[in-house]
């Protein structure tokens, strides 16, 4: 009888595991959404596709120390990447769609890590942007140096090829870093802005 103990043990905690993993599935009503995503943005993995279709590097890799000061926008320590930003998609958020691709610097290798919506600000923004049921961060003023600090935004970033420890939603990623970039850029947070 003992030597049954560990295989029931086991088969009570799969048992568990299947029906928490049941769960969580059945309550991400985006899932299915996200993988399509995922899947469309795989040819992307060769930044040199993402290129030809007019997502321009804007070279320098974005990581933060994780400083808290009131005002600005919380960014958790860790890294986003390089960002690869096509200006041509413009208009309401499309799921589809992101007008940003973010790049780990691995060793000489770029590797697709996330994608990013960015949404301006204007005087016709009614209310805060969301998609996969997950509210834009912001409004906040351009990253300096590679955003203008007058192109007030909103943002969300979504990590498709590398988990993020701090949620699938998170602005950076504790695993992502940008120590084989030729560029390195320790940003500072942006100021928050009002909006509506």
């Amino acid at each position: 009888m003992r030597h049954l103990r560990p295989t029931i043990v086991a088969a009570i905690l799969l048992a568990c595991a299947s029906q928490t993993l049941g769960v969580s599935a059945a309550d991400d009503p985006y899932a299915a959404q996200i993988d399509t995503l995922r899947t469309s943005l795989e040819k992307y993995q060769d930044y040199k596709v993402a290129v030809r279709d007019l997502y321009l590097s804007t070279v320098g890799c974005v990581h933060y120390s994780g400083e808290k000061v009131e005002g600005l926008m919380e960014y958790p320590r860790g890294a986003m990447g390089v960002h690869f930003v096509n200006v041509t998609i413009a208009g309401p958020p499309d799921p589809m769609k992101p007008n940003v691709l973010i790049y780990e610097p691995v060793g000489k290798e770029l590797k697709l890590v996330a994608a990013e919506w960015l949404v301006p600000l204007t005087p016709n923004t009614k209310e805060r942007p969301s998609l996969f049921g997950q509210p834009f961060m912001g409004p906040m003023e351009g990253h300096e140096p590679l955003i203008p600090r007058e192109y007030v935004h909103y943002d969300l970033h979504v990590w498709l090829f590398k988990p993020n420890p701090l949620g699938l939603f998170a602005p950076t990623n504790p695993d992502v870093n940008c120590k084989d970039a030729d560029f390195g850029l320790l940003e500072a947070p942006t100021k928050h802005v009002h909006g509506p």
